[in-house]
C-alpha cells in the first residue's frame, strides 16, 4: 500500500494536469469561435463560386485546362492534419482513411502532399513518396496559404506533372462531430446547376468573353476550395481539442477523488494502527 507522502505528491501532480487540462479546454474554446467566424464567412462564398461556375459551365461550349480530363491516374493527394497533438483520434483516424485509399488502388502512382506536422511525422515513417510538406502552416492558417498552395497544385496539373489531385482534410460539423472529406480538387468538378422546372436554358452575353471568364474564376475557385478545408481543418481540430481537454479534466477530476479517497483510508489506518500501538505500550507498562 502507498504511503501518505507518496498519495500527496500523486494529488497534486494530478491536480496540476488538471489545471493545464481545463486551460487548454479554454484556450481551444477561444481559438474555435474565431474558427468558426471564419468558416461562416467562407462555406457562402465557395459555394457560391460554385454555382457560377457551374451556370457558366453549362451555359458555354468553352473549356479551360483546370477542366480537362485525363486518362491517366497520377495524383497528388494533400493530406491535412494539425501541427500539435492533444485533440483524440483527429490525426489518427485520418491518417487511416488515406492509407485505406492509398492501398485501395484508386490511383495507378499517388504522391503525397503532408499540411501539418502530425501528417509529416507520421508519412515519413510510411512506404509513401511525400513531395512537398509544411510542419507550421496549420499553427496560424491565414487567407495566404490557399492561394499558395492552390498556385503550387495548379502548376503540377497545367505542366502535366499530375493528372489529378485531391483533398483530404477533416471537416467541422459541430462541437463534437468531424467528418472526414476526400474530394478531387483538380481538374475541377462542376455541380449541376440548379434550375426552376419551367426555366429556359439560354446562353448569356458575357463582358468580358466566357475563355477570360473561365481562365479567372476557376484558380480562384481552386483557391477558395483549399483555403476552405484548411479553415474546415483548423477548427475541427479546435473542437476535437476542447472536446479531449473536457474528458482529460473529467478524468483527472475523478482521479483526484479516487486518490484523496484512498489517501484519507490510508491515513486513517496509521493513524488507526499508532493508536493501537500506544494502548499496546500503555498496557504493558501497567504490567
Amino acid at each position: 500500500m502507498a504511503n501518505t507522502r507518496d498519495l500527496r505528491r500523486r494529488i497534486r501532480s494530478v491536480t496540476g494536469t488538471q489545471q493545464i487540462t481545463k486551460a487548454m479546454k479554454m484556450v481551444a474554446a477561444a481559438k474555435l469561435r474565431r474558427a468558426q467566424q471564419r468558416i461562416i464567412e467562407a462555406r457562402p462564398y465557395a459555394e457560391t463560386l460554385g454555382r457560377v461556375l457551374a451556370s457558366l459551365a453549362s451555359r458555354t461550349e468553352h473549356s479551360h485546362e483546370l477542366l480537362e480530363r485525363r486518362e491517366g491516374s497520377r495524383a497528388w493527394v494533400v493530406v491535412v492534419t494539425s501541427d500539435k497533438g492533444l485533440c483524440g483520434s483527429f490525426n489518427s483516424n485520418l491518417l487511416r482513411v488515406v492509407e485505406q485509399e492509398l492501398r485501395s488502388g484508386r490511383w495507378e502512382s499517388a504522391e503525397l502532399l503532408a499540411i501539418g506536422r502530425k501528417a509529416s511525422d507520421a508519412l515519413r515513417r510510411r512506404a509513401w513518396t511525400v513531395v512537398h510538406e509544411e510542419r507550421e502552416t496549420m499553427s496560424q492558417v491565414t487567407v495566404q496559404d490557399g492561394e499558395r498552395l492552390a498556385e503550387m497544385l495548379i502548376q503540377a496539373f497545367t505542366s502535366g506533372q499530375v493528372d489529378e489531385v485531391w483533398l483530404v482534410f477533416n471537416s467541422f460539423v459541430s462541437l463534437i462531430r468531424h467528418e472526414i472529406k476526400l474530394e478531387r480538387l483538380l481538374p475541377v468538378q462542376m455541380g449541376e446547376q440548379e434550375s426552376l422546372p419551367d426555366e429556359v436554358a439560354v446562353d448569356y452575353i458575357y463582358e468580358p468573353d466566357a475563355d477570360s471568364l473561365l481562365a479567372e474564376l476557376l484558380p480562384r475557385h481552386v483557391a477558395t476550395q483549399v483555403q476552405r478545408a484548411l479553415f474546415e481543418s483548423a477548427a475541427a481540430e479546435q473542437a476535437a481539442r476542447m472536446t479531449a481537454m473536457d474528458a482529460a479534466t473529467k478524468n483527472a477530476s475523478e482521479m483526484i477523488d479516487s486518490l484523496t479517497l484512498l489517501y484519507n483510508r490510508t491515513r486513517q489506518a496509521v493513524i488507526t494502527k499508532e493508536l493501537l500501538e500506544i494502548v499496546a505500550g500503555a498496557e504493558a507498562l501497567e504490567q
